[in-house]
């Protein structure tokens, strides 16, 4: 299924994404406390003249003061924004905001977008070169062919930081994985394919160089007049004639007659199904044109079952996607220092990447796909994304060959370490949310959204179908419904409609509610007025049918309201109790807060279940279980009479051989500052709490609320957890984006 980004639904809500809140991605906040005299006279004046002086007498002590060894510029003129072409400098501002964000998601290197308003080269590399104090890296972006080539070149030997275009450099890389695997996998050696290359501008250029390095020849290289052979003189220039091949094919049908590798950087259709069956047996291709391929993997196998293809979409396997590549390879760049990226760093992250396709792939991965593993081969020559193992292997491998090669003034010696500090820099339930949406994209299921008549719940809708996680059930009166999706640019008659009042469903509700609710003093009538009015129950009972596979709720209703609908028709899961979860995803950190939602005074039963089933939630999260059971008292001291609940709930853990560790009764700073539990050598807890169970809702619901107001990172939820059927309340502020998370969240059983 395909990821539909086009249309005036997509514009909008895109729109609505960089406008909401801060306008923009991104945002710069102090590293170190501001709050005291003190503090400002550390930060400022004074105190900054110590480092001023220390950095003016020995500069590279600049790496230990400042955050010029983990900042990296994203620059661009806007010549060759995407695939729009030149539309200048500050419309180039959103990409390479983008561009920052995406290294501090995947590598957590800090990241400033700088947009230079000139065409012309020399002023372009004369303003960047002039930066060279302030940044530890320069990422080019976006900035059309040929004058790339000319920039890139002289900054690398201009400066003495690492120079990258990624535009040329992170595509080639991510190729040359992929290429050194189906290689591996069809029994080929470099140095006996025949590869043609569509395309001759920086990308292609660059992969073409590259691969070149990893010892193939015979290549042939084509453009909009042709195959580009020794003797043309028309439409040339120095990067193409450097590639120029001896042969007598002039088309790029000719050139493919044979060939073992076609590499496609170029338009959508370039590869024809005649050329495909042209090529050598188990042909490898690499169609690398976005949005749309140069042949779709569907085209290829209409022709050719024993080819190896991979394209730049997500929803295809094998996706050439250069987020595999910059992140992690200016991480080890900066992590010892080095003074450029040169071939041999990029060669060690190809070959990095494509030894870890090769490894088993690890739960997270699997998750992606709906719980079916993906292992090494023709379908999975590239890693995932989402794979959290990228963070440690590849800054590894590319620091690795920066040391032997010589360029790196800060060289590490303790590997161990080194994968250590990786590791703790991202937070692997990141990993794991992301993989949720793949999830969502491989086995799409059938969601009702209760509240159809709101925009935001529309959009939701919209955002959720277009992206291809499922098929959105709308609830709610068909012409206000159809009339809202027709306002936000979406075709009403794309949609799954059910008005509560008149659906076909009804009489089959009612017979099935009725048999619920009789004995509880509900009459035929009344239970015909709930599910004729209350949208939530008439979602609900589609669970219980079995006509829909999960449900989101709640922007019209508090969460307490919207929970006491739902239980008139589902039940708690076997064995289980419901309950809410407030997950804090912080940079590095995973806290997990509960019960936020449901249980007033929980009793020590229910407090031991709802650890296990975080406990449980977590590991599916990427995490590793430690749980605190949160009190205004540390294990006695000072007494009280409401400690005994926590108290019987640890015994009935000890009881229940549970498999992860848990303490208690602790207050919040034992729990999660390290000095703080030291003064408890006897605790459990081998490392700070990442699960905060609370002993009442008061306090938990008061702590996730704060927690979300005033932390700095992202709070999700409250999630559902414990029922019979995947549902999910989301906050009544909830935005669109948030409505597809939670529904996507339900759909993948993830926090089930």
């Amino acid at each position: 299924m395909s990821e539909e980004t086009t249309g005036p639904s997509f514009d909008r809500e895109a729109l609505l994404f960089h406008s909401a809140g801060r306008p923009g991605k991104i945002e710069i906040i102090a590293s170190k406390p501001m709050a005291t005299q003190r503090d400002l006279s550390l930060a400022y004046s004074p105190g900054v003249a110590i480092p001023v002086l220390a950095i003016a007498a020995d500069p590279d002590t600049a790496y230990d003061y400042t955050i010029k060894g983990n900042l990296v510029a994203v620059i661009s003129n806007g010549t060759a924004i995407l695939g729009l072409g030149n539309l200048g400098a500050l419309a180039s501002k959103p990409v390479m905001e983008g561009k920052a964000v995406l290294f501090k998601r995947f590598a957590d290197i800090d990241s400033i977008d700088l947009e230079l308003k000139t065409e012309d080269v020399e002023r372009f590399i004369d303003a960047v070169e002039l930066m060279e104090p302030s940044f530890g890296g320069i990422n080019l972006e976006d900035i059309k062919a040929p004058e790339c080539f000319i920039i890139e070149t002289t900054l690398k030997e201009r400066m003495n930081i690492p120079v990258f275009h990624d535009d040329q450099h992170g595509t080639a890389i991510i190729a040359a994985a992929g290429l050194i695997n189906a290689l591996h996998l069809t029994g080929r050696k470099p140095e006996d394919i025949k590869m043609v290359v569509n395309g001759a501008g920086a990308s292609a250029i660059a992969c073409t160089e590259l691969i070149k390095l990893l010892g193939v020849t015979n290549v042939i290289m084509c453009d909009t007049k042709g195959v580009i052979f020794q003797g043309r003189t028309t439409g040339m220039n120095q990067w193409k004639s450097a590639h120029a091949a001896v042969t007598d094919a002039r088309t790029l049908s000719e050139a493919m007659v044979g060939a073992d590798l076609a590499l496609g950087l170029s338009q959508k259709g370039a590869f024809s199904r005649e050329m495909v069956a042209s090529m050598a047996p188990n042909p490898i291709i690499f169609a690398m044109a976005n949005p749309d391929p140069e042949i779709t993997p569907e085209e290829v196998a209409a022709v050719r079952s024993d080819a190896i293809v991979a394209t730049g979409r997500s929803d295809y396997p094998n996706q050439i996607n250069n987020v595999l590549c910059f992140p992690y390879l200016f991480r080890g760049a900066l992590d010892v220092r080095a003074t450029s990226i040169n071939e041999e760093m990029k060669l060690a992250a190809a070959h990095a990447l494509a030894n870890l396709a090769r490894e088993q792939v690890p739960d997270e991965v699997a998750a992606a796909y709906g719980g079916k593993a993906r292992n090494f081969g023709p379908d999975y020559i590239i890693p995932a994304p989402f794979d959290p193992r990228l963070i440690e292997n590849i800054p590894v491998a590319v620091a690795k060959a920066a040391m032997a090669s010589g360029i790196a003034k800060k060289p590490f010696f303790d590997e161990a370490a080194y994968r250590l500090e990786l590791r703790s820099r991202l937070n692997p339930t990141n990993a794991v949310l992301a993989g949720s949406f793949e999830a969502a994209r491989s086995h799409p299921k059938r969601v009702v959204f209760a509240e159809g008549e709101q925009e935001v719940v529309l959009r939701a809708a919209v955002s959720f179908r277009t992206n291809g996680y499922g098929t959105p059930i709308l609830i709610g009166r068909d012409e206000p419904v159809r009339a809202g999706l027709a306002r936000i640019g979406a075709d009403p008659d794309d949609f799954e409609i059910h008005n509560s009042a008149s659906s076909t469903l009804v009489p089959r509700m009612v017979e099935m509610l009725y048999a619920r609710q009789q004995r509880r003093g509900h009459l035929l009538r009344d239970v015909q007025r709930m599910v004729n009015h209350e949208r939530n129950i008439f979602g609900a009972l589609m669970l219980a049918m079995g006509e829909a596979d999960a449900m989101v709720t709640g922007v019209t209703r508090n969460f307490a309201e919207t929970f006491r609908q739902l239980r008139s028709v589902l039940d708690p899961a076997e064995g289980h109790t419901p309950f809410g979860i407030h997950m804090y995803v912080g940079r590095s950190e995973t806290i997990f807060i509960a019960d936020t939602t449901v249980h007033e005074r929980p009793t020590a039963e229910q407090l031991a279940d709802i650890a296990e089933q975080t406990a449980a939630v977590a590991r599916r999260l990427g995490q590793e279980p430690r749980v605190a059971f949160l009190s205004y008292s540390n294990f006695g001291n000072p007494p009280g009479e409401f400690l005994k609940h926590t108290r019987d709930a640890i015994k009935l853990l000890d009881s229940r051989q549970v498999g992860f560790q848990y303490e208690g009764e602790m207050s919040p700073d034992v729990a999660l500052n390290p000095r703080m539990a030291s003064r408890y050598p006897f605790s459990r807890l081998s490392e700070p709490a990442n699960i905060l169970i609370m002993p009442g809702l008061q306090s938990a619901n008061i702590s996730a609320k704060l927690l979300k107001e005033l932390g700095g990172g992202r709070m999700i939820g409250p999630l559902l957890v414990g029922m019979s059927h995947a549902v999910q309340i989301a906050p009544m502020i909830s935005g669109a984006s948030e409505l597809v998370t939670m529904a996507v969240l339900a759909a993948s059983g993830v926090v089930q």
